[in-house]
């Protein structure tokens, strides 16, 4: 179970809002979140991987808190061990598609079978310059995978893929969110992205 309870300021073109969210995840669901432009959603995913601190709040996953601002408690984004895909990729321009997948995991039979999920295993040693949007997309998700995370946050994960490899990828992301038992939270603009996955929906609209 993941409990988040938490207050942000953000700042809009309408002026300052707050960012304010109360809200309950369980083990191994699955979550759509949706919300206008510039409500917060990225900045929701950011404050729970523990990239950005909310001015007042409290975050819990597993009866361990990660976030308690009253009592000065934020563990860092590397003890919080989430996969985070950032809407822009965020991949190093110097490792190729293998080392990525390296660089946080040293299972090379589990590496394989994300590449093969991914439909990557053919350009292990490109380096993102050479290779498409979706195929830089395709490795940001694999990488965020690769720490075998219990917690999967997804920033618009699908957005530079077209609807066959959707309909490809989404079921075998599936299947290791089950075995893993991973929690995932993903924003998505597109309702019609996440066919095939049973998801639950929240809406994000700052105040």
């Amino acid at each position: 179970m993941i409990s988040i309870d938490i207050e942000k300021k953000l700042k809009a073109y309408r002026g300052e809002q707050i960012l304010k969210i109360s809200a309950q995840f369980d083990k191994s669901s699955i979550t759509k979140i949706y919300g206008p432009s510039g409500a917060g959603k990225s900045t929701f995913l950011r404050i729970i991987a523990g990239l950005v601190e909310p001015e007042h709040g409290k975050i819990s996953v597993d009866d361990m808190v990660w976030l308690d601002t009253l009592s000065k408690i934020s563990l860092s984004p590397q003890k919080r061990k989430v996969g985070l895909v950032f809407q822009n990729y965020a991949l190093f321009p110097n490792m190729t598609v293998r080392q990525h997948l390296e660089y946080v995991s040293d299972d090379t039979q589990w590496i394989n079978r994300l590449l093969f999920i991914g439909k990557l295993e053919t350009f292990t040693s490109h380096k993102p310059e050479y290779l498409s949007g979706g195929q830089q997309q395709r490795l940001a998700i694999l990488r965020a995978m690769a720490i075998k995370p219990k917690l999967m946050l997804m920033d618009e994960p699908f957005s530079a893929l077209d609807p066959k490899m959707k309909s490809e990828l989404i079921p075998g992301l599936k299947s290791i969110w089950d075995e893993l038992g991973t929690t995932v939270l993903i924003v998505s603009h597109n309702p019609q992205e996440l066919v095939g996955l049973t998801a639950t929906e929240m809406e994000i609209n700052p105040i």
